[in-house]
Order: structure tokens, then C-alpha cells, then sequence
């Protein structure tokens, strides 16, 4: 398989309302990606755009706008939450087994045409027609690891309160005002025990990678992190009950991910993960490995999740993750992998002194007897 190399990132800043509509964003940050390289667009072979809710043909009508529109193979990719991740899976793929030397991946989603509230779903989910959202799950299974492990309000507070710190510092973060734990107990309530504060906004974004094989970066005098690992799951379809505070796609995920990369949990210097809510970073922290079972609030008020000094523990989403950077649902799995980049090019906006090994993980809404409907998970390590 030839080796893959991140070549150079682009992002726009993810808003709650953004003045332009889908297909200019995912331009927008195309444009940024050639405009901060010097990368000739000449170079891109294909192009992977993943949108939840951007429309058809929205890799064609993006690149129309960024000046790529010239015949360029095109794949448009849906996988709810998962979709840009899904797109950068299968580029990865395809230069490494196929013999093409450059693909575009971009991720992009304007959620705030969709309005307040849930986001809609389809006719067929029965658990979602009978008022089981994403809110509601979560809720759910915050009650259920609060009676497990004892956590508290304030431990799933404290997950808010860093996102939002590690989100003031981030210039293309959506929610940048700083919060304490008492505001975010004290803001709405949404599904008992998560608070507005506890739930990743819905926001207009995009964000675009281009991967090049070893040899072009080579001649082109590219360089980039490698990508040491993409592994894409579906959930298990099952009408029996199943434990919701343990994602077993998750885990199946990042079990093969650490074995093709060779390098386990406890290596990761930085790690952007799935926050939508923030029990998710508790539960995720756990499956991923990052620290024990049961153990991810003493992890998290530690500080050892959050500290930007060389450690054995992994800082977790120091881009402020769903809740704090924002959540264009299409566009997030691209940009982890953006904030992964800086971090290992060392020009992140919370930057791990010294970070050398990434990864991301996200997964992808739910379907009616699915735990995920979707789950991707990367590797990434310093050039």
C-alpha cells in the first residue's frame, strides 16, 4: 500500500448563521486550503465531499465555485455526522491502492436553514418518531453512567466548561465565550440532565484536506503528517436490548485502527473525539481507552485531559470539539483532521508541546436498532 501524507488544510470559521450559502462555504475553504499551501489545485486527481444535509450534487456545485470544476471525478458522501470522515477514508483508500497520487476531501453542512430544535427524521426510525433524538439518548445515557460510576451534573458541566476554554482561543470556533459550571447547569434545560450548554451547537461550516501519495509529496516537495490508519464501521442492527453507555462500534473501530497502525491508546499525544454531548466525552474517553472504565471524570477534573504539556495522558479535543468548536455535521470529521494537522505541525491554537501522534474519532447518527449508524476512526503521526 503507498504511503499517504496530508499535504495542506483549509477551513472556514464555523458560525451559527452564516451569509453564504453550503456549496460557497465548502468553496471557501478549497480556496483557503490552495490560497495558505502554494499547493498547485492542478495536482488533484478527485474529489470526496461529505455533507449530511447540503444536497445533491454538493461536491460539484462546491467545486464550480473554488475553480475545480473542470471534468474532476467527484463522489459525494452521506453518513450523517461521519461524512467528511467517510469521504477521507475512502481517498485515503483509493491512493493507496489504486495509483492516483492526489484527492480533495471536503466536508461541509448549513445547518441553520434546518431551524431550532432536533434535527427532523425519517419516517421509517420509529424510535425517533416516538421522540428518541440524539438529546434524548444522551440523556439517557448520562443517567445510566451516572448510576454506574457515581459521576455527578458538575463532572458532565466540567466537559462544557472545557470545550468552551479550549474554544476562545480557536479563531474558527463557533462558541467562543468562556463558561463556568454553574452557567452551564444554570442554562436550559434540554433532556434531563443535559443542559443547552451541554449540547454541540448546529452550525454552518466547512472544512477540506488534501492527501497526496509518498511518492508526489516527494517530487512536489510536499510534507504533512501520514496517515497510519482509516477504519469505517456500521453499526450492528439488533431489536434486543443493548447497553447504551458502551458503543461497541466505537470500540470495534478503534481496536482495528490501533492494530493496522500499530500504536495503542495509551501513545496519543492529541485526540479530537466525538462530543456532541458532553457525556460523550466521558464515554468515548473510556471506549477509546484513554482512560479506565468508569475513571473519565477524575480524568477529565485532573486536568490531565486538557493540560498542553508533554504527558502520558492524551489532551482531548483542544480545538474545542463539537461543543465548543461547533457541529456542521458534514464538515466535522474534516475538521478534526484539520486540528489534528496543526497539532502535529505544531501551529495549533492549543498546541500539545511536542505532539507527534493523533487521532480522531466520530461517529454518525442513529438509526432505529443501531447503537451508531456510522463510525470512523484515523490515525495520524508527525512527518
Amino acid at each position: 500500500m503507498t504511503d499517504v501524507v496530508i499535504a495542506a488544510t483549509g477551513m472556514v470559521p464555523f458560525s451559527k448563521e452564516s451569509a453564504v450559502s453550503a456549496d460557497m462555504l465548502a468553496a471557501g475553504a478549497v480556496r483557503a486550503l490552495f490560497d495558505e499551501s502554494g499547493v498547485d489545485p492542478g495536482l488533484v486527481e478527485e474529489a470526496y465531499v461529505g455533507t449530511a444535509k447540503g444536497g445533491g450534487l454538493i461536491g460539484q456545485r462546491s467545486l464550480r465555485f473554488a475553480g475545480l470544476a473542470s471534468g474532476l471525478p467527484t463522489f459525494n458522501v452521506e453518513s450523517a455526522c461521519a461524512s467528511s470522515a467517510v469521504a477521507f477514508h475512502l481517498a485515503r483508500r483509493t491512493i493507496s491502492d489504486s495509483g492516483i497520487d492526489c484527492a480533495l476531501v471536503v466536508g461541509v453542512d448549513k445547518l441553520s436553514t434546518l431551524g431550532k430544535g432536533a434535527l427532523p427524521v425519517q419516517e421509517t426510525e420509529w424510535e425517533g418518531q416516538a421522540g428518541v433524538t440524539n438529546p434524548v439518548v444522551y440523556a439517557m445515557r448520562a443517567r445510566r453512567y451516572m448510576h454506574e460510576t457515581g459521576a455527578t451534573v458538575e463532572d458532565l458541566a466540567r466537559v462544557s466548561v472545557k470545550a468552551r476554554r479550549f474554544a476562545s482561543a480557536n479563531p474558527f470556533a463557533h462558541m467562543r465565550d468562556q463558561v463556568t459550571v454553574d452557567e452551564v447547569l444554570q442554562s436550559r434545560m434540554v433532556a434531563d440532565p443535559l443542559t443547552l450548554y451541554q449540547c454541540s451547537p448546529k452550525s454552518d461550516g466547512a472544512a477540506a484536506v488534501l492527501l497526496v501519495s509518498d511518492g508526489l509529496a516527494s517530487r512536489a516537495g510536499l510534507s504533512g503528517p501520514r496517515v497510519r490508519a482509516t477504519v469505517v464501521k456500521s453499526g450492528r442492527f439488533s431489536m434486543a436490548e443493548r447497553d447504551i453507555t458502551r458503543p461497541d462500534i466505537t470500540l470495534r473501530a478503534s481496536e482495528e485502527a490501533f492494530a493496522a497502525a500499530g500504536i495503542g491508546p495509551e501513545e496519543f499525544d492529541v485526540v479530537e473525539l466525538h462530543d456532541a454531548f458532553s457525556i460523550a466525552e466521558l464515554l468515548y474517553c473510556e471506549e477509546l481507552g484513554l482512560c479506565p472504565e468508569g475513571e473519565a471524570p477524575r480524568f477529565l477534573e485532573s486536568g490531565e485531559s486538557s493540560s498542553l504539556e508533554p504527558s502520558r495522558h492524551a489532551l482531548v479535543n483542544p480545538s474545542g470539539g463539537l461543543m465548543g468548536r461547533g457541529h456542521p455535521i458534514g464538515a466535522t470529521g474534516a475538521a478534526q483532521i484539520v486540528e489534528l494537522t496543526d497539532q502535529l505541525r505544531g501551529r495549533a491554537s492549543s498546541q500539545r508541546e511536542g505532539a507527534r501522534t493523533a487521532m480522531a474519532h466520530v461517529t454518525g447518527g442513529g438509526a432505529s436498532g443501531f447503537d451508531n449508524g456510522a463510525c470512523a476512526v484515523t490515525i495520524l503521526t508527525a512527518d
